[in-house]
């Protein structure tokens, strides 16, 4: 059977990297993938950087955001963190991503890459379970001036530079004070980004069909200062108050050094990434997979 996408693009691990240092294992990958996707009937093309990196000049190029414009799906081959990268650039289009993991199969690319043809045709083919993750846009107040802003699909963190002690934070929700902490930070985490570092900070996990996100303090001085989960609808606003070195990270896109008094305002974005997930994928079974829930159990 022909696809029913007419032109896809192949990415490979999206990073800043010297050709030299790609894995073999990767360029193979690339080629196979682009390979049957051809051989379904698509129109391939890759992204610029990807054909650098794998020497293949057998396809079209284009930049992340023409592929957006273009494309009418996206076949990533990495980690969940290639897929959080390659997800913010192209949630803007509305582009579809499956994700095809190399190694071991993350919360959301859980196509493995050994035997991926079995999981991809019927996928290709019309056969799969959309999941869409709203986004989140954090920008950095600094008085009446934006010196940055980014969008995330993990989580915004506030937290100690490498050197201070403990910040002081005032954090807002809506414009209504909520508190100050006293930490070595604090995490905005939405449901994508709740099993990553706001978990291991103690945070809850949420589904990803929950329209909230987690507020979760850091190794905060009052214990009594608990993770809070909030509407995603509702604006955030975290403002240093104390003189220490501290940073705010996007899904670890950095602004190295926060000053006393800017303001880390999170927002909703009108934005949202698409996964595309085999059929009969499960939310929980991945959390069983990834977290050893039940390990030795029947």
């Amino acid at each position: 059977m022909q696809s029913i996408f007419h032109r896809v693009a192949v990415i490979g691990k999206y990073q800043k990297s010297r050709a030299r240092s790609v894995p073999d294992t990767l360029c193979k990958a690339v080629r196979e993938i682009a390979a049957f996707a051809l051989q379904h009937g698509c129109e391939v093309a890759l992204d610029d950087e990807t054909a650098v990196n794998v020497k293949l000049r057998d396809f079209p190029t284009h930049d992340l955001d023409a592929i957006g414009r273009h494309c009418d799906l996206a076949l990533v081959v990495g980690g969940d963190g290639t897929m959080l990268s390659v997800g913010r650039r192209l949630a803007r289009h509305g582009t579809p991503l499956i994700g095809i993991n190399q190694g071991r199969l993350g919360f959301i690319t859980d196509i493995a890459l050994e035997g991926f043809e079995a999981m991809l045709a019927p996928m290709l083919e019309g056969a799969y379970e959309e999941d869409v993750r709203p986004l989140m846009h954090g920008s950095v107040l600094r008085g009446r001036d934006c010196v940055f802003e980014a969008l995330a699909l993990n989580d915004v963190v506030v937290n100690r530079g490498s050197t201070s002690g403990m910040v002081e934070l005032r954090i807002e929700v809506d414009g209504d004070f909520v508190a100050n902490q006293r930490a070595d930070g604090v995490i905005i985490a939405s449901p994508t980004g709740s099993t990553a570092y706001a978990l291991s900070a103690g945070g809850p996990m949420l589904h990803p069909s929950i329209p909230g996100w987690v507020l979760v303090p850091i190794a905060p001085h009052t214990l009594t200062h608990r993770p809070i989960v909030l509407p995603d609808a509702a604006e955030v606003a975290i403002e240093l108050l104390s003189k220490r070195e501290a940073s705010a990270n996007f899904d670890m896109q950095s602004l190295a050094q926060l000053k006393p008094g800017d303001r880390v305002l999170v927002r909703r974005s009108p934005y949202s990434a698409c996964f595309l997930h085999p059929v009969g994928w499960s939310y929980f079974a991945t959390l069983r997979s990834k977290l050893r829930w039940n390990e030795g159990g029947s």
